[in-house]
């Protein structure tokens, strides 16, 4: 379970080829040397397992439906990635709830720059979109940020600079696909309404 506030960011070191999936080597020293071996952490919000680790990089496995489903598939040597490891029942629970589990792509198509703030805009298949409400909570590409605008087929959200800055999003172009996942509770009650139609 993640919260989905970035630790950090870091970069794509060696994608391995390894049929039908691939292995991903993350560089990120402070999270590498506190991360051991089958730790849980979100890359692009993709919830992976650490398979290797050396004082500065962590490899994980990536299936083909990780890298059908999300953005994991298109990373390059060099790509960056936004980085959370699980959270702590200790800590206090900044975002929301999180579980690292991607429900599928939006595309980003539109942004409108504010100075240093931006309010970004995406196109989403509609079966994501019924489970996104404005003021809501949604996570892009493994950052939690609040639903502004929310139609059949789009929508907005606004980053502070803070944001912009350290984590991917700032670097998106148009046309760019991000990992989604909707809220966890609003799955539920997606899945309570199917079920009043069952015979």
């Amino acid at each position: 379970m993640f919260s989905g506030i970035v630790e950090a960011k870091g970069r794509i070191s060696a994608i391995i080829s390894e049929p039908p999936g691939c292995k991903l080597v993350v560089e990120e020293s402070k999270i590498a040397s506190e991360t051991n071996v089958a730790d849980s952490i979100a890359v692009n919000g993709c919830c992976l397992t650490v398979i290797e680790k050396t004082a500065s990089t962590f490899t994980f496995q990536a299936g083909p439906e990780t890298l059908l489903r999300t953005n994991l598939g298109k990373l390059v040597e060099g790509s960056p990635v936004n980085l959370e490891r699980a959270l702590l029942a200790n800590s206090r629970l900044g975002g929301h709830f999180v579980s690292g589990h991607i429900d599928g792509l939006a595309e980003l198509v539109k942004i409108d720059d504010q100075g240093e703030w931006a309010d970004y805009y995406f196109r989403v298949p509609q079966e994501l979109a019924k489970n996104m409400a404005s003021k809501g909570s949604v996570a892009v590409d493994g950052v939690s940020l609040t639903l502004v605008r929310c139609d059949k087929d789009l929508f907005s959200v606004a980053l502070i600079p803070f944001t912009l800055n350290v984590t991917t999003l700032g670097t998106k172009k148009i046309g760019d696909n991000v990992n989604i996942e909707t809220d966890i509770l609003s799955k539920y009650v997606q899945r309570l309404i199917e079920s009043q139609e069952w015979s």
